[in-house]
C-alpha cells in the first residue's frame, strides 16, 4: 500500500519504520529540514515507562490554581482569547476524577511498557545508538510530603509489577554520586531501575537513515497545505511542493494536526503544552549526573546524554507562543546548577522550547478517523519519546488488522 506519513518527529519516523517493515511503500513529508527538529529535538531525554501517566489527576486542580500566581511554576496556564484552550481545559477537568485517572493511567502504562519492549527489540535488531543508557531514573524528594507521595507511588508501581525501589537519603549517593556536591537536602528518592535515557533527536536521525535504507522516501522542507479526499476515501495531500497521492495517510504532526484535520470534519482534542530545556557540555565528569534524575520539587528532569547534560521542565498552556521568557530559563538553570554545581558549562547552554501535543486525559490517539484511509498517530504529550515505538508498531498492527494484546488487553 502507498502510505503518506505527515511529520518526521519521533512519532512520524517510528510510524514510517514499522509500516516499511510491513512492506508498505512509505513517503514521509516534513515541513522542517530534517527529522526530529521540533518537539522531538530538545526534550528531557527520559524513556520513562515508570512515570507514564496522565497530568489530569484528582489533585492537580488546586495545585494549578496555586501555581498561577508564580512565574516559575511547573505548570502555568496563561489564559488566552482562544476557544480551543478553554474547550481543552474543560475536558481536562472532566478527566481529573479518580475513576478516569485510574483508567487513563492503566492505559498509558500498558502502552509505555510495550513501547520499551519495542525499543529494545529495535536496538537489538538494528544496533541503533543515540547517546542511550539503561541505568534507570531517580525521582528525588525534597520535603516529607514529597517522600510520602513517593511511598504512595511505590505502592501503585508494586501493584503493576513495575521494577522500582524506595531510596533513603543516605543511599542516594550510591545511585547518583554527584549529588554529594549539591547544597540541597533531600528526603529520599524513588528509583525506576528499568527506565532509560537517550537523545530523541539523535534517535530520529538514526532511525530515519535506517528507514531510508528500507526504501522510505523522506521529503524535508515540504509544508502540507491540505489533505485530499474523494468518494469517502483519502487520496493524498496537497503541499507547497505539489500533490502527493496515496492510498492511506498517517497524520503524525503533533499539535499542528488540529487545523489540518478540521476541513475533513475530524476534531482532535489536542492542545500545545509548551516545555523548555537547556543543554550544555559536561565540564567535570565527577560532578555530572551518571544517568537521569527527576526533581519532584521543581518538576525538572536532568539527564546525562553522552558528554552533555540536559535539564528540561515547565508546562505552559499558552497556545503556540514562541517566546522564551528569561525568568523561566533562569529558574531552569538555577535548579540544575543547584543539583549538579560545576558539572557543565551552564552559561553557554543551548536553550530550546517545544510544544507537547497533549490530550485532556493523557492517552494518545492511534486509530482511523474520518475518510477511509486516514489514520492518526498523535496526542502523546510529554510521553512521546517514551511511547513512540509502541504507537508506531500499534499503528502498523491496526492497519494490517493484527491484534496487539499487550496494549489492548
Amino acid at each position: 500500500m502507498r502510505i503518506l506519513v505527515l511529520g518526521a518527529g519521533v512519532v512520524g519516523v517510528t510510524s514510517a519504520w514499522y509500516l516499511a517493515k510491513d512492506g508498505h511503500e512509505v513517503t514521509v513529508l516534513e515541513r522542517l529540514e530534517g527529522p526530529g527538529l521540533a518537539t522531538s529535538y530538545g526534550n528531557a531525554g527520559g524513556v520513562c515507562p515508570g512515570f507514564a501517566g496522565p497530568w489530569a489527576t484528582p489533585t492537580i486542580t488546586l495545585k494549578a490554581l496555586r501555581w498561577m500566581a508564580a512565574e516559575q511554576a511547573p505548570l502555568k496556564i496563561r489564559p488566552r482569547f482562544d476557544a480551543q484552550q478553554w474547550l481543552w481545559l474543560g475536558e481536562f477537568l472532566r478527566n481529573c476524577t479518580t475513576a478516569r485517572f485510574k483508567q487513563n493511567k492503566a492505559r498509558m502504562q500498558r502502552v509505555a511498557h510495550y513501547s520499551m519492549a519495542c525499543l529494545r527489540a529495535l536496538r537489538e535488531e538494528s544496533g541503533i545508538v543515540y547517546d542511550n543508557a539503561s541505568d534507570g531514573i531517580l525521582q528525588l524528594f525534597s520535603t516529607p510530603e514529597e517522600a510520602e507521595g513517593g511511598r504512595r507511588s511505590a505502592g501503585v508501581l508494586e501493584s503493576l509489577g513495575i521494577a522500582h525501589r524506595l531510596v533513603p537519603p543516605k543511599d542516594l549517593g550510591g545511585i547518583e554520586p554527584a549529588l554529594a556536591n549539591s547544597p540541597l537536602t533531600f528526603t529520599g528518592g524513588l528509583h525506576l531501575t528499568k527506565d532509560e535515557t537517550g537523545d530523541c533527536h539523535l534517535f530520529c536521525r538514526a532511525l530515519a537513515d535506517l528507514a531510508a535504507a528500507r526504501g522510505v522516501l523522506f521529503n524535508y522542507g515540504v509544508t502540507v497545505e491540505r489533505l485530499r479526499a474523494s468518494g469517502g476515501k483519502v487520496t493524498g495531500a496537497d503541499t507547497d511542493a505539489g500533490t502527493f497521492e496515496a492510498e492511506a495517510v498517517v497524520v503524525a504532526t503533533g499539535p499542528w494536526a488540529r487545523d489540518l484535520l478540521a476541513p475533513l470534519g475530524v476534531r482532535v482534542p489536542v492542545y500545545p503544552v509548551k516545555g523548555y530545556s537547556l543543554t550544555c557540555e559536561v565540564e567535570d565528569r565527577v560532578r555530572a549526573p551518571r544517568s537521569s534524575i527527576m526533581d519532584e520539587h521543581s518538576k525538572v528532569m536532568v539527564s546525562r546524554l553522552g558528554n552533555r547534560i540536559r535539564a528540561a521542565g515547565v508546562a505552559e498552556l499558552a497556545g503556540f507562543d514562541a517566546s522564551m521568557p528569561a525568568p523561566v530559563l533562569a529558574a531552569l538553570r538555577a535548579r540544575v546548577e543547584a543539583l549538579f554545581p560545576g558539572a557543565g558549562n551552564y552559561a553557554e547552554a543551548e536553550t530550546w522550547h517545544g510544544f507537547r501535543p497533549m490530550t485532556p486525559g493523557g492517552p494518545s490517539i492511534v486509530e482511523p478517523r474520518g475518510p477511509q484511509g486516514l489514520w492518526l498517530n498523535l496526542g502523546h504529550g510529554s510521553n512521546g519519546w517514551t511511547q513512540a515505538c509502541d504507537t508506531g508498531q500499534l499503528l502498523a498492527n491496526r492497519l494490517a488488522g493484527r491484534p496487539t494484546p499487550e496494549v489492548e488487553g
